[in-house]
């Protein structure tokens, strides 16, 4: 780990055609391949910003808000914004063009938490430099959404603790018959 590196440095531009074999059965580009895509983007975003190896932690959210077409270019805008000891956040932009309209259209976002490594064990990474008012707010909301992660994560914990060891047959059945039931049990 070194000092501190500037948001603005941290931008990572890569781009690919999606190809028949990238294709669903309705020929639009597969989800996995544009999560794959996504994963590369968001670990050479994390690898160059840490100046260490980075792997994947979590997908915090994927969201496709367009179809892409075999044949269209797929442009990945990848930026840390947000870094902790060992982890960054990286928000990944898709952006998709058709290379005979010209038409830029925003398809996907996501949020990709990559952890840094050095021999095979979680190493630190720089500062974020956040130098611009909407650096700064991307790095609060990445903070936020790193807190709330964890909040979720032992909220569902202790849920599924409760209605696989506590919850009766009997509990279990109304809950599925009628979703207010299943809020009021689920209520610590």
């Amino acid at each position: 780990m070194s000092g501190a590196k500037r948001a603005s440095d941290t931008l990572v531009r890569m781009a690919q055609m999606v190809q028949p074999n990238d294709a669903n059965i309705l020929g639009k580009a597969f989800g996995g391949a544009i999560l794959a895509h996504i994963d590369l983007a968001a670990s050479a975003t994390a690898s160059r910003f840490a100046g260490n190896i980075c792997v994947t932690a979590s997908f915090d959210r994927v969201d496709f808000h367009q179809p892409i077409e075999i044949g269209d270019l797929v442009e990945l805008e990848g930026r840390v914004t947000y870094a902790g000891r060992t982890s960054v956040e990286v928000t990944v932009q898709v952006f998709t063009q058709n290379p005979v309209k010209a038409e830029r259209r925003h398809s996907n976002t996501a949020r990709v938490t990559m952890v840094a490594l050095k021999d095979g064990r979680p190493t630190p990474v720089p500062r974020l430099l956040c130098e611009t008012r909407e650096e700064k707010a991307m790095f609060l909301l990445g903070q936020w959404r790193r807190e709330i992660r964890k909040e979720r994560i032992a909220q569902l914990a202790d849920l599924e603790r409760r209605i696989l060891d506590e919850w009766t047959e009997e509990q279990v059945d109304a809950a599925m018959a009628d979703n207010s039931v299943f809020w009021a049990l689920a209520r610590p």
